[in-house]
């Protein structure tokens, strides 16, 4: 290391708030002494332009302590500016983008910003393009890119005056051969002269709909985001400081200047992330394992887990800004309305927050001489030594009392936020930090000690100064030619090589995250997740890199002029909303026995579908995008009653196959209504009605939109072969009945992208099942099926009737329990919708602590540990909540393939050193359906997206009577899963759902 190196040893971090900007000098070299190396610190109020506030803050430290700028190494610095932005909606600072995907026949019923808020549509998107381009998930292409298409495109684009354009293609993370996404973006580079490109893949993960959101938000902000990295640098430079300046980012590390500016989404979470970094460094040496940070603010608590390497836990799959769905990695933070500021309400009971005097503090709270009692009041009249503000004036208005409830009310939300926030039962070590941390007692139920450590109340900049260097690397192998093993050891070492390039020490980089997702469908293809973390490398040679350009003279003049222009944009700005549906007023539209489908009852069938797809089906946030896009487009929805239809009708089927990873990256095309056009040239009739061959997650809503589309009209019949989610074609209800030797002959299946099998015959159900899936895995893991029709009376006895009904009424139910912050009991309301306490019963509530998955035959095979506790709501205090604590108590597990196949109560202990389960009793079992429902907002979580921490809830539901005959039980029950020494008895009674048509119908 070279002399100028070690000379270059302090560090500056500052964290640019809404309320405060914080700064601190540190020298990491003496962090083990009693200082921890903090040389300065200050606190100041933000300012409408950050650049003079960072100058501020700079200004009053280096005046409180003699520093030779030489040896400053960094100045790194946490900012909301951009998330303001977009949560704003604020015009001058987001730009208008264009959008050229590269999907071949694929998306094109899923356009760019179809899940928007309107008003953030017409805003942002000036102008998107269908392009011919693509991977499959093997590797192969759709589509190669044609360059005369894409320069025709630039040629709208730029006479839209347009200069911020992104480019996705699917499945453009896992492209490192092809390089579509990057060869595009060199023609329009060469096409549109300084115009601004942004590749999906620099900016999210697989997902393609939320990673082109991102990718769309992102490029929005690049004109302002430049000028505000230009105009941090500026009081740097005026301070005569020479060194790189870095922002945080949402993992908790750093990135250059110039990164940033390109890439400043990456940055919306970077406040609590900030405060979770500092919390490490300041418990350094008193922390092991995993520790909870509890950031009290003046308005907000922030919570999140900062695990043992380091960095904080980040949140699973997808996050919403703004009503934008978006999957970009950020931590997983958990926040409830309590501060230094909470307003404090006396009575019977005592009532804290949610409201608060924010910022105005000083001014309002009585202990200041103001009027309002606040949380700091309480504080300070219960802790005799605090000296804030004037004791005597909170004492004459509150007494004693009323503090010890306080105390016990602030304990209380404290102790279920972090529970919930914990992964194990075991107690963690908790830090409190925060300039509101003084309202926090000294012990905590659920944690081992609880500490507050001196700076914590600049824990945000002391994070940004400490701030490391990381990579991610998610893609997706072939497990043919290596074993998982050798596969995660080279995807380990890409991302070691990704951090060292993005400016780390390499002896310091560590793997720090390692996920292997084995793929359903798919052939030897494993998904693997790997990230990397390490101390950025101030003895490079090549500092000078992260150095951004020489900013312009008019920089700040540029931003002084933003600020203006943004108040009052923000007052023009439209912020439309078509207002919350009166839930218990709405009546769906039945006219003479048929059902017109609206967008709430989409919304309403699509959550219950996924509650009905007992963990599998996939999600179907894609079709109900799909299907109400066809309403906005004219279509109309029908449904119909089974038993209204003719016995001579021809009541056809069809729906996606395939693996949920595929179908999150290449959106649905036209396989559907091409595998239905072919299934009729070797069928006799054609089909005069839909029925959905599952009513379980994805495919519930198929038959709708098969029915709708252009030259089909045909309504969907209110059933469907399954009344769940099966794994297999031959675990449906026609094949349960038996009534023909083959039902599923003749089939055709489309790939969407010109190849088609059809099978005019075949021996049996299961010879279908195998020898489709077979050509499955050669035709991209996702395709449309298309089954020959059968007669209406055929249906009439086969059918799951109502089951489109069904879901409605479960997705009204949680819409209610949102609305009426019920959130608790939905899993008792939507019971109640499926026929009341004897139709099944809620199996279990408490938290993920174990998930194991593995590929076998082309199906994850699996199995969720739920611990039983407690889910209400971190901020309720309602005594009575701790019934669930004592009601469920141990542990179940939930073996799975693809769906939930039982819920069995274990009872789990150590032998040897490892865990070891002993199974008690059988809760529940297929046929029965056992939903996962997420406890914080009542959706049902899908096997894929079991995670440890998760708190959730277990519904159980009686099957069918079409499952419950011995044939329907060995073809749906446990031995059809290769559970057979498991035996099944019912959970409840059947109650057939109750049809929207019978109780809404309005009769000419």
């Amino acid at each position: 290391m070279s002399s100028a190196a070690v000379l270059r040893r302090l560090r500056i971090g500052v964290d640019v708030g809404g309320t405060n900007t914080d700064g601190v000098v540190l020298d990491p070299s003496r962090a083990s002494e009693p200082s921890k190396g903090i040389i300065a610190w200050h606190k100041a109020l933000t300012t409408s332009n950050p650049s003079l506030g960072i100058n501020k803050v700079i200004t009053a430290m280096f005046g409180t302590v003699s520093i030779n700028l030489d040896h400053v190494a960094s100045v790194t610095i946490g900012t909301t500016h951009f998330v303001n932005a977009v949560v704003e909606r604020d015009v001058t600072r987001l730009s208008k983008v264009a959008v050229i995907r590269l999907c071949g026949p694929f998306s094109k019923h899923t356009p760019p910003c179809i899940d928007w808020p309107e008003d953030m549509r017409e805003l942002i998107l000036g102008y998107y393009a269908l392009a011919k381009g693509g991977l499959e998930v093997d590797g192969f292409l759709i589509s190669d890119i044609d360059e005369k298409e894409i320069k025709e495109h630039c040629a709208v684009i730029q006479g839209k005056g347009i200069k911020s354009i992104v480019i996705n293609g699917i499945f453009s993370p896992i492209d490192t051969v092809e390089c579509q996404e990057e060869r595009a973006a060199d023609i329009v580079r060469a096409q549109i002269p300084g115009c601004n490109v942004v590749c999906s893949k620099a900016v999210a993960n697989l997902g393609f709909l939320e990673r082109e959101n991102a990718a769309i938000l992102n490029a929005s902000l690049l004109p302002f985001a430049r000028k505000t990295i230009q105009s941090f640098h500026e009081p740097i430079k005026k301070l005569g400081l020479n060194c790189p300046v870095f922002i945080t980012q949402n993992d908790g590390t750093i990135l250059s200047g110039e990164m940033a500016a390109k890439l400043p989404i990456r940055t919306f979470s970077s406040g609590p992330a900030n405060s979770m970094r500092g919390a490490a460094f300041l418990m350094q040496n008193q922390r092991e394992g995993d520790v909870m940070v509890v950031d009290i603010g003046g308005t907000t608590t922030d919570v999140g887990l900062l695990l043992a390497n380091g960095l904080p836990r980040q949140q699973a799959a997808y996050s919403s800004l703004a009503g934008v769905r978006m999957n970009f990695f950020c931590p997983d933070i958990k926040s409830i309305a309590l501060g230094g500021g909470s307003i404090v309400r006396g009575g019977e009971p005592m009532i804290v927050g949610p409201d608060s005097v924010g910022y105005n503090l000083t001014k309002e709270a009585i202990v200041f001489g103001g009027e309002i009692l606040t949380a700091t009041d309480c504080t300070v009249l219960g802790n005799p030594t605090l000296e804030i503000g004037n004791r005597e004036l909170v004492r004459r208005a509150l007494h004693y009392d009323g503090v010890a409830q306080f105390q016990n009310i602030v304990k209380q939300k404290l102790e279920k936020v972090i529970d919930t926030m914990k992964t194990s039962p075991e107690d963690l070590p908790v830090v409190l930090v925060g300039g509101g941390a003084v309202i926090a007692p000294e012990e905590l139920g659920g944690a081992s000690k609880v500490l507050k450590p001196q700076w914590s109340e600049v824990a945000n900049a002391i994070g940004a100064a400490t701030a490391g260097v990381s990579a991610v690397v998610d893609t997706v192998e072939s497990t043919e030619g290596k074993t998982t093993k050798e596969l995660v050891a080279g995807i380990c070492q890409e991302a070691v090589e990704r951090t060292v390039i993005a400016g780390a020490s390499r002896e310091s980089v560590k793997v720090v995250e390692i996920e292997t997702l084995p793929l359903a469908y798919i052939t030897n293809k494993t998904r693997l997740i790997v990230r990397a973390a390490g101390d950025f490398d101030f003895s490079r040679t090549d500092i000078s890199d992260f150095l951004m350009e020489d900013t312009s003279s008019a920089a700040e003049l540029q931003m002084e002029e933003y600020e203006g222009s943004g108040a009052r944009a923000k007052k023009e700005v439209r912020h439309e909303s078509k207002g919350d549906v009166d839930i218990d007023a709405y009546k769906p539209t039945v006219k003479n026995r048929v059902w017109y489908i609206s967008e709430t009852d989409i919304d309403w069938v699509a959550t219950g579908c996924y509650i009905l797809g007992t963990g599998g089906g996939g999600s179907p946030y894609s079709a109900m995008m799909r299907l109400k896009l066809m309403l906005r487009n004219g279509a109309v929805v029908r449904v119909v009653n089974p038993y209204d239809i003719p016995d001579d009708a021809a009541v056809g089927c069809g729906g996606g196959v395939g693996s949920p990873t595929v179908g999150i990256e290449k959106l649905a095309g036209d396989e559907m209504l091409e595998a239905q056009r072919e299934l009729y040239k070797v069928c006799d009739a054609k089909a005069t009605h839909m029925i959905a061959v599952e009513i379980g997650g994805g495919n519930g809503l198929q038959s709708m939109i098969i029915g709708a589309s252009t030259n089909m009209d045909l309504p969907a019949v209110d059933a469907d072969w399954m009344g769940r989610a099966y794994p297999t074609k031959w675990q449906t209800t026609p094949v349960v009945f038996n009534e023909r030797d083959v039902i599923w002959a003749p089939v055709s299946m489309a790939d969407g992208n010109g190849n088609m099998v059809i099978m005019p015959k075949a021996k049996s159900d299961l010879h279908v099942e195998k020898i489709l899936r077979a050509a499955l895995s050669e035709m991209g893991s996702s395709v449309g099926a298309a089954d020959a029709p059968v007669a209406g009376a055929e249906c009439k006895r086969w059918a799951v009737e109502h089951t489109i009904s069904q879901s409605w009424r479960i997705g009204r139910a949680v819409a209610r329990a949102r609305k009426n912050n019920d959130v608790k009991n939905v899993a008792e309301t939507i019971l109640a919708e499926c026929g009341g306490p004897h139709a099944g019963r809620v199996i279990w509530k408490g938290k993920v602590i174990g998930v194991e998955r593995t590929l076998r035959m082309g199906h994850i095979y699996g199995e969720l540990i739920i611990e039983g506790g407690d889910v209400v709501d971190s901020e309720s205090t309602d005594k009575s909540s701790s019934s669930a604590k004592s009601q469920f108590q141990g542990a179940i597990k939930i073996p799975f393939k693809n769906e939930n196949i039982a819920a069995i109560k274990i009872s789990r202990s150590v032998v040897d050193g490892k865990v070891v389960d002993k199974e008690e009793s059988v809760l529940c079992l297929v046929p029965d359906l056992i939903s996962v429902i997420d406890a914080q907002n009542g959706e049902a979580v899908g096997t894929p997206e079991y995670r440890y921490g998760l708190l959730v809830i277990v519904l159980g539901i009686t099957a069918s009577d079409r499952w419950t005959s011995e044939r329907g039980i060995e073809i749906g029950g446990p031995k059809s899963f290769g559970m057979g020494h498991l035996t099944y008895k019912p959970l409840g009674k059947f109650v057939k759902p109750i049809s929207v048509i019978d109780e809404f119908d309005v009769s000419e």
